[in-house]
């Protein structure tokens, strides 16, 4: 996406990314960057929290309108439904992790196969 907003960018056309992977984002230089502190894949909020989606638009739409310099960021002020998601996002059950490893491993091989053939 910050490749996509470069080049709209450069053609005219102003974007905000609304992301919540701070440091790749602002790594890659985006004109706007409104930032929320909730999990991957829920950049906008929990789902089915209109308000809470609503308020991360709202705020984009205004750093749209507001950002003085490129490369700007916005701190979004929302937070997850769950205020304990933190130490348990990405975590794995370590009665889990063999058999995690073997299917990663299966599929590696699965997919060094497909290169082979």
């Amino acid at each position: 996406m910050s490749l996509v907003a470069r080049h709209l960018e450069e053609n005219g056309i102003p974007t905000v990314i609304v992301g919540s992977a701070l440091d790749i984002v602002e790594h890659c230089g985006v004109p706007r960057f409104a930032f929320t502190d909730l999990p991957l894949g829920n950049p906008c909020g929990p789902p089915y929290r209109r308000d809470v989606q609503k308020s991360v638009v709202r705020q984009a739409l205004g750093l749209l309108e507001s950002a003085e310099r490129p490369r700007t960021t916005l701190r979004a002020d929302v937070t997850f439904d769950d205020p304990h998601w933190r130490p348990r996002y990405g975590r794995v059950d370590p009665k889990e992790m063999a058999r995690l490893r073997a299917l990663g491993d299966e599929r590696r091989k699965r997919q060094q196969a497909v290169k082979e053939s």
